[in-house]
C-alpha cells in the first residue's frame, strides 16, 4: 500500500484518508466494486460505486506510474548516469508525461545530428557557446575545433555542429517541455486539409477539407472524425499553436543576451522547435487529444448504455413476439412468464392474397390457447405495418400491443450464446425470443448482446477498445447487481456479470441447477463446483431465490446479516416472515441497539429497508407507449406535426429520437430546450419518452429533424391516453417551419445523422 499513491487520490477524488485506504485494501484483497459499495459501507464512509471505481482506476494508473519509474530509473543506472538528484525528480514525478521528460536526454536513440557532432567532437564548444559570454568570440573559439580528420572543415561547420547539439538540448529540456506542453493544449489550433487528389473519394470528410478549431475546444466527436479520416488516408491533420508565442517562450528560457554567442543560440533555439520540438509535442498533443476524445465517447456511451439497461421490465407475463417482415413473412413465437420458447412460425400478413385474414386468425387463436398477456413487436422493417396489423385483429384490451427496439438482436440470433440456447432453431427464431425476452427483461437479455451492437453509443469502432469494454463492462456489472439475479432462472451470461462469479462459476451454478433441481437456500450455493468463501461472500447478497425456504433468501440482505435480523424477530417474538411482512413490527426496531464493530447505522438502515421491500427492483414500472396513429413511414411526415417519441441514442450533439417512421429523427443540442443545453445528457437520457415537433424531413437522404423547444413543442399538441394509441397533430394551415430548419441546420443534421447511425459521415 503506496502512502503516496493514496495521498494522490485524497486528493483528486476529495475523499478521506481512512475512506481511501479502507477501500483500497478492500480491493487488494479480492472485494468487487459492487460488493464494497453495497455491503462494506461502515469502513468506507458509505461512498458509492463511482467512488470506488475511481480509487480503483486511480491505483491502477498510478501503479503503471510506478513501473515506469522503477524501469526508467533501472536504466539510468545500468547506464551509470543516474545522480541523486535525478532519482529525486523521478520519484518525484506526478505523470507519466514528466517521468518521460526527465528520462529523454538519457533514452537510447537512433544516430542523431547532435550525436554525429558529438562524435567529431563539438560538445564542448556547444557547451562554451550556450553559456553566452559576451567576452566569448564563437567564430575566433570554433577555428581551434577544425579538423578535417574529424570532418570538420571550417569554423561554420563547427558551429554548426554545436547549434546542432543545443537544438537536442532544448528539445529534451524537461522544463521547455511542460511549457510547450501547455501552450499547444491552451492555444493550439487543430486543422485538417483534404488530401489533394482525394476530395471525391472523401466526400463524407466534406465539413473537414479547410476546418480549424482550438484544440482545447474540439468536441470529442469531431477529434474522433478527423482522426478516422486521417487514418483513412483522406485528411491532413496538424496542431499548431501560436508559432511566434512559441518562439518567444523558449527563448525567454534559452536566450541569455544579445552576444554573439546568443545569435547562434537562437538559431539553435528555432531549430529545435521547428525540427524536433514541434513535431513530437504535435504528435503528444494529438494522442492525448485522441484520449480525451475517447474517455468522453466511452463516458456518453456508458451512460446511455446504463439508462437503457434499467429500462422498466414488464415483469413476469405471457409473452408473443413478432419479428415483422414484408415478403418473408413475420416470425412469430410465443413465450412462457420466464421466457421460455413455447411455440414458433412465420405468418405473413402483409404478403396479399388472403394472408392477412389468415395471419390474424392465427394470431387470435394463439393469443388465445398461450393466453398471451402482452405482444412484442420489433421496431425495424415493417415494424409500424405489423403493429398496425395487430391493432386491428380486435384483441382483447387487456393484451397490450409494444413496440420493441431490435437493435443488435440479429447479432444476439447469431452468437454462441443464442446457438446454445437454442440449438435447433434458425436465426429468425432466436431473433424473435429475443424481442419478446427484452419486453420482459430487457437487461437480462441485452447482457447478451455485444453493448458495441446494442446502438446507443457515438464512434465506439474509434476509440480505444480496451478501455471501451472495461467501461462498458463496469456499467452492466452496476445494473445487473443493482437489480439482483434470480439465481433459479438466470442465464449463464447474465449470472457471470454478478459479484465475485465470472463465466466459469456462472456455467457451474447453471450445471449444478440442472443437476440437482433448484437451489432452495443461499447456503446451497457453497456446493457448486469451485464456489468458494471468498466467492460466496462476494455474490450472496446479490442472488436472490424466491419461495425457498428463508425469506431472507430473495431479499437484499446479505447472509452475514442473517444473525441480525434473526436477533430482531427474536426480540419481537415474531417470525423473520413476520417480520418482513408486518409494518408495525418493524417500527419497533431500535437500529444503534444492533450495531456492532463491524455492523454500522448504514447497514442497519440498508436491512431495515431490505425487510420492508424484499428484493426490490431499483428499475421504475412498466408502462406501455405508443407512437402516434397514422404516421408509419417518411412520407406520412410534415414540418410542425408535433409527435410522441422514444429517446434512442444521446450524442455529444444532440439526440436522436424514434417516432415510428423506421428512421430515428435527430433533437440537435440547439433544439434540445429553451435553454442553453452544454450536454445533450443533462437533458435527455435514453428510453425518456419526449414530445418532439418535426422541422425538416430530408426524404431523399431518409432524414427528419426534430425539436424539443416549446415554441415548438406546444402544450396543445395531441398527445393520447396512456394506453391509447395517440394520434399526430397535424402542422397548422400556412404554417410555415421555423426559420433555422432547413435552411441553415440541414448539412449539420444531415451529417450528424449519418456519423451516429454508424456510417462514415463524420461531420457534425
Amino acid at each position: 500500500m503506496n502512502q503516496i499513491h493514496l495521498d494522490s487520490i485524497c486528493r483528486e477524488t476529495g475523499l478521506k484518508p481512512g475512506q481511501v485506504r479502507a477501500t483500497a485494501e478492500l480491493l487488494e484483497n479480492g472485494a468487487t466494486v459492487p460488493f464494497i459499495a453495497r455491503y462494506r459501507k461502515e469502513a468506507t464512509g458509505s461512498i458509492d460505486e463511482t467512488f470506488v471505481m475511481a480509487i480503483r482506476d486511480g491505483l491502477a494508473r498510478l501503479d503503471v506510474l510506478e513501473k515506469r519509474k522503477t524501469a526508467v530509473l533501472k536504466s539510468l543506472s545500468e547506464q551509470e548516469k543516474l545522480t541523486e538528484n535525478l532519482e529525486a525528480r523521478i520519484l518525484g514525478a506526478a505523470t507519466l508525461a514528466e517521468v518521460e521528460d526527465i528520462y529523454l536526454p538519457f533514452r537510447p536513440k537512433r544516430r542523431t545530428r547532435a550525436a554525429v557532432a558529438r562524435e567529431k567532437g563539438l560538445e564542448p564548444l556547444a557547451l562554451s557557446v550556450f553559456e553566452q559570454s559576451p567576452a566569448v568570440d564563437p567564430v575566433e573559439r570554433a577555428k581551434s575545433y577544425i579538423s578535417p580528420e574529424r570532418g570538420v572543415a571550417s569554423a561554420e561547420e563547427a558551429l554548426c555542429g554545436a547549434r546542432d547539439i543545443i537544438s537536442e538540448w532544448v528539445s529534451e529540456n524537461a522544463d521547455s517541455r511542460l511549457k510547450l506542453r501547455n501552450l499547444f493544449f491552451s492555444k493550439g489550433i487543430l486543422k485538417s486539409r483534404v488530401v489533394p487528389g482525394k476530395e471525391e473519394e472523401a466526400t463524407v470528410y466534406r465539413d473537414y477539407f479547410d476546418k480549424e478549431e482550438p484544440i482545447a475546444a474540439a468536441p470529442s466527436h469531431r477529434v474522433l472524425a478527423i482522426r478516422r479520416g486521417e487514418r483513412e488516408g483522406f485528411l491532413a491533420v496538424r496542431v499548431e499553436p501560436p508559432e511566434n508565442e512559441a518562439l518567444k517562450l523558449l527563448e525567454s528560457l534559452f536566450v541569455k543576451n544579445d552576444s554573439a554567442c546568443s545569435v547562434h543560440v537562437r538559431t539553435a533555439v528555432h531549430d529545435g522547435y521547428k525540427r524536433l520540438l514541434s513535431p513530437s509535442l504535435e504528435t503528444e498533443i494529438k494522442n492525448e487529444s485522441k484520449l480525451r476524445a475517447d474517455r468522453e465517447a466511452i463516458r456518453v456511451f456508458a451512460d446511455n448504455l446504463g439508462h437503457l439497461l434499467m429500462a422498466p421490465p414488464l415483469g413476469f407475463k405471457k409473452v408473443m413476439a413478432l419479428d415483422p417482415g414484408f415478403r418473408t413473412g413475420c416470425k412469430l413465437v410465443c413465450l412462457d412468464p420466464r421466457g421460455k420458447l413455447v411455440h414458433t412460425e412465420t405468418i405473413y400478413p402483409h404478403s396479399g392474397e388472403g394472408g392477412a385474414e389468415k395471419a390474424g386468425s392465427r394470431v387470435r387463436a394463439l393469443a388465445r390457447d398461450f393466453a398471451v398477456e402482452a405482444i412484442a413487436i420489433g421496431n425495424g422493417t415493417a415494424g409500424r405495418q405489423t403493429e398496425s396489423f395487430v391493432r386491428g385483429l380486435g384483441l382483447p384490451q387487456e393484451i397490450r400491443v409494444i413496440m420493441v427496439d431490435e437493435s443488435g438482436a440479429s447479432i444476439y440470433s447469431a452468437s454462441s450464446v443464442a446457438r446454445e440456447e437454442f440449438p435447433d432453431h434458425d436465426l429468425t427464431v432466436r431473433g424473435a425470443v429475443s424481442i419478446g425476452r427484452r419486453l420482459l427483461d430487457p437487461l437480462a437479455e441485452l447482457v447478451k448482446i455485444d453493448p458495441k451492437s446494442i446502438g446507443v453509443g457515438q464512434y465506439q469502432h474509434d476509440v480505444d477498445q480496451a478501455e471501451l469494454k472495461k467501461g462498458l463492462d463496469d456499467v452492466v456489472i452496476s445494473c445487473v447487481n443493482a437489480v439482483g439475479v434470480e439465481v433459479n432462472s438466470a442465464s449463464p451470461r447474465l449470472l457471470s456479470y454478478i459479484s465475485g462469479l465470472g463465466p466459469q462459476l456462472a456455467s457451474n451454478i447453471v450445471s449444478h441447477r440442472e443437476k440437482n433441481g433448484p437451489f432452495r437456500t443461499r447456503a446451497d450455493l457453497r456446493k457448486v463446483s469451485r464456489l468458494g468463501p471468498r466467492a460466496f461472500e462476494q455474490s450472496a447478497g446479490f442472488l436472490r431465490i424466491r419461495g425457498g425456504k428463508n425469506p431472507l433468501d430473495a431479499s437484499a440482505v446479505h447472509p452475514e446479516s442473517y444473525p441480525i435480523v434473526e436477533k430482531m424477530a427474536a426480540d419481537l417474538r415474531c417470525s423473520v416472515a413476520d417480520l418482513m411482512g408486518e409494518p408495525a413490527l418493524r417500527e419497533k426496531i431500535d437500529p444503534p441497539r444492533y450495531a456492532t464493530e463491524k455492523v454500522g447505522i448504514p447497514t442497519l438502515r440498508d436491512i431495515l429497508s431490505e425487510l420492508a421491500k424484499p428484493g426490490r427492483d431499483p428499475r421504475s414500472s412498466f408502462e406501455a407507449f405508443s407512437f402516434a396513429e397514422g404516421v408509419e413511414k417518411l412520407t406520412d411526415l410534415a414540418p410542425g406535426m408535433k409527435l410522441p417519441g422514444m429517446v434512442t441514442n444521446v450524442t455529444a450533439f444532440g439526440a436522436f429520437v424514434d417516432i415510428g417512421v423506421h428512421r430515428d429523427g435527430l433533437v440537435h443540442v440547439s433544439e434540445l430546450s429553451d435553454k442553453f443545453v452544454k450536454a445533450p445528457g443533462e437533458v435527455v437520457k435514453v428510453h425518456q419518452r419526449v414530445l418532439v415537433t418535426v422541422l425538416d424531413v430530408d426524404m431523399e437522404r431518409g432524414r427528419v429533424s426534430l425539436s424539443m423547444k416549446s415554441r415548438a413543442c406546444a402544450p396543445d399538441a395531441v398527445q393520447g391516453p396512456q394506453t391509447g394509441v395517440p394520434k399526430a397533430a397535424s402542422a397548422p394551415s400556412g404554417a410555415k417551419p421555423a426559420k433555422a430548419t432547413a435552411a441553415t441546420r440541414k448539412g449539420a443534421f444531415n451529417n450528424a445523422f449519418e456519423k451516429a447511425l454508424g456510417k462514415k459521415e463524420p461531420g457534425d
